[in-house]
């Protein structure tokens, strides 16, 4: 038998412990950033889902009222529609019209939105009810779903004198009505990037996915970054109040134009007079 003195407890070095748990922190930090991207992942296709979803119910709701809804307004926590549709009390008399501090929820057949270009889906007056404690509709990151609708007209014709281009006709019923399937909108753009784009332009035909006379209404998600994004030129855009919208595939925050993770859908007008048409709205 060996003497006392040659018998050695065996255990784990110190340089061995630390080669343990870098390999455990890696193993719980792979798996962390795979729960993370499969939650992004969820969270972006079920917003996907959302956004037709309220695609769907706005035309509905076109069918059931004989135009598009307006937007709903937010100025402040003190100042909004509750997400209800949010109209001008007066019609508009120039393209330069405003009416803020004089809104109303009350439907208006002038059809005159208070926020044509930069509201939110009005969830309450269409029956969206994935909605935020003030009633407006979220995406699955909570951020508030956007929605803006045509404002000025092109081409119009029928039974009395054509409009003025600013005459708001895709959310009146009346005015619908009155000029049948004739008239186009004249304003909405969608880009596929922000670089040189202006207030009214995408700033050539080769940076247009949609032009204005196709596009009535556009709805859409500012992503996941929604509470902190908008920095990156694209996604800056849409945000920025006018008529021009920009949409492409998500880019990392290392693109020429920043991150982008906004996701979007929108109405043609010849889908819009399709639905009325084919419901016996109009002609």
């Amino acid at each position: 038998m060996r003497p006392p003195s040659d018998i050695r407890a065996h255990g784990f070095t110190l340089v061995e412990l630390a080669v343990v748990l870098a390999i455990i922190g890696l193993v719980l930090g792979s798996l962390m950033y795979t729960l993370s991207a499969q939650t992004d992942q969820r969270n972006f296709e079920d917003t996907r889902r959302r956004l037709e979803q309220a695609r769907e119910l706005v035309l509905a709701s076109a069918i059931v009222k004989g135009r598009l809804p307006c937007p709903a307004r937010f100025a402040s926590a003190a100042s909004h529609s509750n997400g209800m549709e949010s109209f001008c009390t007066a019609a508009a008399t120039s393209a330069a019209s405003t009416c803020a501090g004089s809104e109303t929820t009350t439907e208006q057949a002038h059809g005159t939105c208070s926020n044509h270009f930069d509201g939110f889906l009005p969830a309450a007056s269409i029956g969206y009810l994935q909605t935020d404690a003030e009633g407006f509709a979220v995406d699955a990151w909570g951020n508030r779903i956007r929605y803006v609708v045509t404002r000025t007209n092109v081409n119009c014709s029928g039974s009395t004198l054509p409009p003025a281009s600013w005459t708001t006709m895709f959310t009146s019923r009346t005015l619908l009505r009155s000029y049948g399937i004739s008239c186009q909108p004249d304003d909405l753009l969608v880009c596929r990037s922000a670089t040189g784009i202006t207030a009214t332009a995408c700033g050539g035909a080769a940076n247009q996915i949609m032009t204005q006379s196709l596009v009535t209404a556009i709805i859409y998600s500012v992503g996941k970054n929604g509470a902190t994004g908008g920095t990156g030129l694209d996604e800056a855009a849409n945000l920025n109040g006018d008529r021009v919208f920009v949409w492409h595939t998500p880019t990392p925050s290392t693109a020429a134009n920043g991150e982008f993770d906004d996701q979007m859908t929108w109405i043609t007008v010849g889908e819009l007079y399709g639905r009325l048409v084919s419901a016996g709205v109009l002609p």
